[in-house]
């Protein structure tokens, strides 16, 4: 297959691009070109802005189908799948399973209703928005081309090169070892998905020219936090032990859901409280499948100790100093009331 790769430098174009180069497809990548230029020798480059996206950069081309990674704001989408009508009879959008209305209980599909255009479209993203605006990326896809669009709907994506830390953390802070703040109930319940698992089945997805729209969320069984942190803890051959502490504490002591602690969503978070049990059926019936956690672990603590041995490597994660000073919270004992008399 020709197949035009927008995005492919970062972290989830970087697999599929090396991914599709490897299953024998001629790739040409559309960026700004400012993350990892000339990253993939064998591929073609085209640098462009997709918010004002010179039309005669793709002027007169054609390619079998278009992958959108990089497609953030509607305008994006609208631009560019508007472009590629014409040249593509199949595009692929990756979206997110942040498009839904709400979350708040377990085994959302995608016949869920998801968020509604929002009336004052901002020019930029923000946490607040993000959901919509990626919910109104895939209306302009659709739009453009009606029928020959797959939408991709991940949850939290993990693996090699992703650096928001939104995984990376836990590997990392686990096989430092020692006391580790865990958050929350040990059994609330945990999802996410490589992202070579996931750009394979879109990849083969794409040559089967499928449609549609899929959640694209992991792993093969449920998995629990505390699975997830022994996992670990097993696999780097840590000493760690878990503090748990409850949605309350971390709370009163201001720790920011999923910034702070990643993979923390408290449960009083009534519309997100399921954020990380969406149903994944639909894509496990279309060849969705998922290696083993250990392996996913064990590639990231790899790539994390590569990453930080380059130098210091900002985070939104706690900070060891301000871990410390919770886990001494936590173990302080709580004081006790007089009572009346």
């Amino acid at each position: 297959m020709d197949l035009l790769i927008l995005g492919g430098t970062g972290f989830l174009g970087r697999h599929l691009a090396a991914a599709a180069l490897a299953r024998g497809h001629a790739v040409t990548l559309l960026n700004r070109g400012r993350t990892a230029p000339g990253l993939f020798p064998a591929a073609e480059e085209i640098h462009g802005d997709r918010r004002d996206l010179p039309a005669h950069l793709l002027r007169g081309r054609t390619w079998d189908a278009a992958i959108d990674t990089s497609g953030m704001h509607p305008a994006m989408v609208r631009a560019s799948a508007g472009l590629l009508a014409d040249a593509v009879p199949h595009y692929t959008y990756v979206s997110s399973i942040s498009v839904y209305a709400g979350l708040g209980r377990p085994g959302t599909t995608e016949d869920a209703p998801t968020m509604a255009p929002l009336d004052d479209v901002p020019a930029e993203v923000s946490e607040e928005t993000y959901g919509a605006l990626k919910a109104m990326g895939e209306r302009e896809a659709e739009q453009a081309m009606p029928g020959r669009v797959l939408v991709v709907r991940p949850g939290l994506i993990v693996g090699p090169y992703d650096a928001s830390d939104r995984f990376g953390y836990w590997v990392r802070r686990v096989a430092r070892g020692g006391r580790v703040l865990a958050p929350g109930r040990p059994d609330r319940p945990v999802q996410f998905v490589d992202a070579r698992d996931l750009t394979d089945w879109m990849l083969r997805m794409v040559e089967e020219r499928r449609t549609g729209v899929f959640n694209a969320v992991g792993p093969a069984r449920p998995l629990h936090m505390e699975w997830l942190l022994e996992t670990c803890r097993v696999e780097s051959r840590s000493d760690a032990t878990f503090a748990w502490a409850s949605d309350e504490f971390l709370l009163k002591e201001g720790v920011l859901p999923w910034k702070e602690l990643p993979l923390w969503i408290p449960d009083m978070a009534a519309e997100q409280r399921s954020f990380l049990e969406v149903s994944a059926a639909r894509a496990v019936a279309a060849g969705l499948t998922f290696r083993k956690i250990l392996d996913t672990v064990r590639d990231v603590r790899v790539w994390e100790e590569e990453r930080h041995a380059r130098g210091p490597v900002e985070s939104a994660a706690l900070s060891p100093k301000r871990e410390e000073q919770l886990l001494r919270d936590l173990a302080r004992p709580a004081p006790i009331r007089a009572g009346k008399g």
